[in-house]
């Protein structure tokens, strides 16, 4: 079975396009919401989360993320720690979901697919764009966070001109109509 990457900076429209596939049939995983249910429920990974970053990392048993994030996204080391904890929890745990599926290709959502360089376990790889004031815009209103929080995050993620040549398409979202259409155009072709 093929694995279709979908990657795109915060507020790029990753999730919007996704579910543009998963309205085609296309079975869709969700890297970021399987990682945080791992967290909360893995108990491996959450021992190893408080050993990198302290007791505070989960208040009354449930990841306290506004704590985490706090401090990963202006460390550098402890968001590679982090990651180094969750990646290799989410990579078995798509395999598995991976395996279970039936359809011609799957897509694996995910923020970071070229960072993490699990864009070469992927047979095609799809990249989100958007101009970056309307991403900030899309994460303010969606998010209950600052301007100051939106940019140290999209700091932490590689410019889209260092991801293009690693994309096999590129979805340029800003108007919906033109984006169901180039995820349309995109599942004609990996089907082809």
């Amino acid at each position: 079975m093929k694995v279709v990457g979908l990657t795109g900076g915060i507020g790029s429209g990753k999730s919007t396009v996704a579910k543009m596939f998963d309205k085609l049939g296309v079975a869709v995983y969700i890297a970021d919401d399987e990682a945080k249910k791992l967290m909360n429920t893995d108990a491996s990974v959450q021992g190893q989360i408080i050993e990198l970053l302290g007791e505070d990392s989960y208040k009354d048993g449930i990841l306290n993320r506004n704590y985490i994030a706090e401090i990963v996204f202006k460390d550098k080391s402890k968001l590679e720690g982090l990651n180094a904890i969750v990646h290799p929890a989410v990579a078995s745990h798509f395999n598995e979901w991976k395996n279970k599926q039936t359809g011609e290709y799957v897509v694996k959502e995910a923020a970071i697919l070229f960072e993490n360089d699990g864009y070469k376990y992927c047979d095609y790889t799809i990249l989100v764009v958007a101009p970056l004031e309307i991403r900030i815009e899309r994460v303010l209103k969606r998010d209950a966070i600052t301007r100051e929080q939106v940019l140290s995050r999209t700091n932490n993620q590689w410019e889209d001109s260092r991801k293009i040549p690693l994309a096999d398409f590129i979805i340029h979202n800003t108007n919906l109509e033109e984006t169901e259409n180039q995820v349309s155009e995109i599942h004609a072709r990996i089907l082809s």
